[in-house]
């Protein structure tokens, strides 16, 4: 299994003139020293107009800058909206970060899940997945060489050389983000590897393992020419120290990612509140005082713990052969240095453990892919719930 960190660039109230500064340059700090540990990726988004939630809106200007400051760490856009730039920028980008990583880009493509990034560029919740599909299909022969020309519903592009050309070829790997669980099976057809930015527990994960590889090995369907990218992501809350007391008291930046989710998923196309009209950080602490109860059970889910529980719940999570767990690192209000001591400690205590199978679960997957093991179609029906039985649970006034 690999591990990957995660960034969503989240920014509490209340601010000063320094906030986002300072956010900005200790998350490059935290990638710098988890490339030095041997984590495997990093994987930043792409928000737009997402207060305190996300202030990440160029992570290719944020990854081209990390890509100077580490040698060994996959870079990972997770992910580039295509449904808010122009297939041909999004083509020259994704080039020049793999030229300047030396090869290390993963590609990662979304459509956005709100309607308050959505709307400025006149594109709407309904309309979203076609216009994706359509951005995919104009933009993947645009890192073939020689020139090339697009005519479809969203997209009309005239013949043209798109350069620069990535080194990896014929291009990164292919990703796609899958807030919703059902979208993993749809990755799995499209011959896409499947972030699945949700969390879910070790019999859900075993269950969308099997839909995503049934789905690619059984129905492929392949919306361009492109080599498939048979790999699936889940992530998890994350925080490792001494000892699960001390992981909780430390995790509170987890709760506060959960909140903010639960708390805008429950409004009509997941719309955002007028710029300050709201303080999601006082909302979260108004939240916390009324529901200490759930505001713990939130935090004995996921990856929080001493090395010893986070070793019992991944092998929980290895069995249902997912590739990788990517870390929600950098969350609410947690502090730079426990950021770091906590990528150090799972790095000593816990990652050396899941590295040394890689070798295992590749051969499983090649015969996988192969056919020559047939994965059972588990129905999926009790497993579609976004968020499992410990997950902050928010009624919204």
């Amino acid at each position: 299994m690999k591990f990957g960190i995660f960034y969503e660039l989240q920014l509490p109230r209340p601010w000063d003139q320094e906030s986002e500064y300072r956010l900005y340059h200790d998350a490059l700090g935290q990638l710098e020293l988890a490339d030095q540990l041997g984590y495997d990726y990093a994987w930043e988004v792409e928000h737009h107009f997402l207060e305190e939630y996300s202030h990440s809106s160029a992570p290719e200007v944020f990854l081209g800058a990390a890509s100077q400051r580490t040698k060994n760490i996959r870079l990972g856009h997770g992910i580039m909206q295509l449904t808010t730039s122009h297939p041909a920028k999004v083509a020259e980008r994704i080039a020049v970060l793999d030229l300047l990583s030396h090869g290390r880009v993963e590609f990662g493509m979304g459509e956005s899940a709100s309607i308050t990034e959505l709307e400025p560029f006149n594109v709407t919740m309904e309309g979203k997945r076609a216009i994706w599909e359509d951005a995919v299909r104009c933009l993947v022969p645009m890192f073939g060489e020689g020139g090339v020309e697009y005519h479809g519903p969203h997209f009309d592009f005239p013949k043209r050389n798109v350069l620069p050309k990535p080194r990896q070829k014929p291009h990164p790997p292919l990703w796609t983000a899958c807030s919703q669980l059902e979208t993993i099976a749809y990755a799995g057809r499209r011959g896409i590897g499947a972030l699945g930015f949700q969390f879910v527990s070790a019999d859900a994960a075993n269950a969308w393992v099997h839909a995503y590889y049934n789905g690619l090995t059984k129905r492929l369907d392949k919306l361009a020419e492109y080599p498939v990218n048979p790999n699936i992501a889940l992530v998890s809350m994350f925080m490792c120290a001494d000892t699960d007391e001390e992981a909780r008291a430390k995790a509170d930046g987890a709760t506060f990612f959960q909140f903010c989710l639960r708390f805008y998923g429950q409004s009509t196309d997941r719309k955002r509140p007028e710029p300050g009209a709201l303080n999601m950080w006082d909302e979260y602490n108004k939240w916390k005082r009324a529901n200490p109860e759930s505001a713990a059970k939130a935090l004995a889910g996921g990856l929080i713990g001493s090395p010893e529980t986070l070793r019992r719940k991944l092998r929980k999570f290895e069995s249902s052969h997912i590739d990788q767990v990517i870390l929600l690192n950098q969350a609410g209000r947690t502090s730079h240095q426990d950021i770091c001591d906590s990528l150090e400690l799972f790095a000593r205590e816990v990652m050396p453990e899941f590295h040394a199978n890689i070798p295992e679960h590749d051969a499983w997957k090649q015969r996988v892919l192969q056919r020559e093991i047939e994965l059972e179609e588990i129905d999926t029906e009790q497993f579609t719930a976004r968020y499992g039985p410990k997950a902050v649970s928010v009624q919204r006034p």
